[in-house]
């Protein structure tokens, strides 16, 4: 069974940047699940995943525009501080989750006010190119519920 529209994956990575630093190693956390085909991945993996089968393991390298994107310039947001969580922990440079109209998004704290945070709202990782290992843990026909609703339910998924 290849991986094609409407299959549940099963995936490991590690992604390291064009020196060769790694930035993420879901070795490390857990395994990656997601439904083909319904724009739950990055573009990049989704097109590199196409085709693979269980056991696969390959690399690839993603321009900025197949993964996060490229950096917009105009991209800095000022944010009051009631509306971050653990607001008073943050520092200048980190990675922080924040809540918008396109769900949660990662963006990185510029500078920190009295009330209001500035922050960066491109990916930390946009206008990189950037190298996936990739190892194809298993693959599964999806359940209509989850075609119809466009991701995947239970274990490593969605609930509801």
């Amino acid at each position: 069974m290849a991986i094609s529209k409407n299959k549940v994956v099963q995936f490991h990575y590690i992604l390291k940047d064009q020196e060769g630093k790694e930035l993420e190693n879901t070795y490390e956390d857990e395994v990656i699940t997601y439904l083909h085909g319904h724009d739950n991945v990055l573009q990049g993996l989704e097109e590199a995943l196409e085709g693979k089968d269980a056991g696969d393991k390959f690399d690839i390298t993603l321009p900025p525009e197949k993964a996060f994107g490229l950096r917009q310039e105009d991209s800095v947001k000022r944010i009051s501080k009631k509306y971050l969580k653990h607001a008073g922990r943050y520092q200048v440079g980190d990675a922080i989750p924040v809540k918008s109209e396109q769900g949660v998004q990662v963006v990185t704290v510029l500078k920190i006010g009295h009330s209001m945070v500035d922050v960066d709202i491109n990916h930390p990782y946009a206008g990189q190119t950037l190298t996936f290992a990739l190892e194809v843990v298993s693959l599964r026909d999806a359940e209509k519920a989850e075609i119809d609703h466009g991701h995947v339910h239970g274990p490593g998924g969605h609930h509801h």
